[in-house]
């Protein structure tokens, strides 16, 4: 049988105290939703469909791109009603597995045992056994061990309270046995709501076989109702990173002092320093070295490379055996050729470094092309933008510029051209020569400086 997957993702997360729909609150720079989504996706099934309601429109376009089916559940009457409002859009032939999207750190693994386990004439639920089994429903089994029901918390007995085997809200089912359970159920309950879960005893009790899955870690199943599950949930999902990277050969200074929202690939013998974080796609050639502090967002850097402290990347392709920082910035479309230096307090924007060059501290170079071996001096900065046009600026290689200079873009810099402390260049300086730009110097005898009036 094929897979239909159902993600009940409606529900407004009052407790999150937030504007934000809490299928759409970040955990790891994603949303939650889109956890769940990309471990489904895993499964490669024939149709994903999303129960949406609360901030449904904010939450379709989130996911637009997605190709996925929507079924709107414009009251929230209970899981078993959100059900309802998805079966109608799948195959009939159909297995159903019904996803939560407030559940974010399932695996792959877990969701192919439950749907494993479960058939054309049986339903399959994923339950844990927790050390405290306050809030969730209780898994009830009969006298021989099997499962019986479900009781929600709400609605259970004293002794029903005291079992630790606990639904997570995950099963699969025919959807046609999934149809007529579901049509069975009723809101006698202390919420006045829908069940999904009154759907094992119905099984149950007409002689389907309900088998149980229990998922091995109980961190695969929590859910996230407020911020502070929210933050255990990161600190899970660090800590799988984390123990992912240093398997693959890399050297973590402090592996809870971690961030990667998106995803990093290390060469061997990378090393990151505490409170790196990387954002997007980041990848670290073979022995990278990351200082602490930097944040890192979609970029390439080359083999050998080390990044001091204190440091921004952003978009950025950076070759082998550069050296950047401390304290430097790298906005987007920044490219590095090897061996390249950017110093502490330095910040490009839109530029390409040839190999070997060197822009050492306190400048700002943007929309400018560097050629091979050229050295910028301390506070240079090329002058970019009119106040309405970018402009570009070429230095050519084994250019030597001083200290303390502004070229005046659109502007070229002859290959071996020397440009003289403090200089404003704003016309084309010719390969090989000095060229320098100074206002005469003046001295005025005599002069006063201003005191304050009494």
């Amino acid at each position: 049988m094929e897979l239909s997957v159902i993600i009940l993702a409606a529900g407004q997360g009052k407790r999150m105290n937030s504007d934000l729909p809490k299928v759409l609150q970040p955990l790891a720079g994603r949303p939650l939703l889109s956890h769940v989504l990309a471990t489904a996706a895993a499964l490669k099934p024939a149709q994903i469909c999303v129960v949406y309601g609360h901030g449904g429109d904010s939450v379709q376009q989130a996911f637009a791109d997605d190709g996925l089916l929507w079924a709107l559940q414009a009251e929230q009457l209970g899981t078993g009603h959100a059900v309802q409002q998805a079966l109608p859009l799948l195959a009939q032939a159909n297995l159903a597995l019904v996803l939560c999207g407030d559940v974010p750190l399932i695996q792959p693994d877990a969701l192919q045992a439950l749907v494993k386990a479960a058939g054309p004439d049986k339903l399959a639920l994923l339950t844990a056994e927790l050390d405290d089994s306050t809030g969730y429903g209780r898994i009830v089994r009969d006298a021989h061990g099997h499962v019986a029901s479900i009781v929600e918390e709400r609605d259970a007995t004293v002794d029903q309270r005291a079992i630790l085997e606990i639904n997570t809200g995950l099963m699969v089912a025919p959807v046609p046995l999934l149809q007529g359970w579901l049509s069975q159920v009723k809101a006698d309950n202390a919420q006045g709501e829908f069940y999904l879960t009154d759907v094992i005893a119905l099984a149950a009790a007409s002689g389907h076989t309900v088998t149980a899955v229990q998922a091995t870690a109980a961190a695969e199943v929590l859910g996230i109702n407020d911020r502070s599950q929210l933050a255990v949930a990161e600190g899970i999902y660090r800590a799988r990173v984390a123990e992912a990277l240093m398997q693959q050969g890399a050297r973590l200074a402090d592996p809870a002092r971690l961030d990667v929202r998106g995803e990093l690939r290390c060469g061997r013998d990378v090393f990151i320093d505490i409170n790196a974080v990387f954002e997007g796609q980041v990848e670290l050639g073979d022995g990278v070295h990351i200082g602490p502090n930097a944040c890192i967002r979609d970029a390439v850097i080359g083999a050998g490379t080390q990044v001091h402290p204190n440091c921004v990347i952003e978009e950025a392709r950076i070759g082998e055996l550069c050296q950047i920082g401390p304290f430097a910035r790298m906005r987007p479309g920044v490219h590095l050729e090897e061996r390249a230096k950017l110093g502490n307090f330095v910040e490009l924007k839109k530029s390409h470094v040839g190999a070997g060059s060197k822009v050492n501290h306190l400048s700002y170079v943007g929309d400018t092309t560097l050629g091979e071996g050229v050295n910028i001096g301390a506070g240079t900065i090329t002058c970019n933008y009119d106040g309405a046009n970018k402009y570009p600026t070429v230095i050519g290689d084994g250019a030597f510029i001083g200290s303390g200079v502004q070229l005046v873009a659109p502007v070229e810099i002859g290959a071996g051209a020397t440009i003289g402390a403090g200089s404003v260049i704003s016309k084309a300086a010719p390969a090989g020569e000095l060229t320098v730009g100074r206002a005469k110097q003046v001295t005025i005898s005599g002069w006063q400086r201003p005191v304050k009036k009494k």
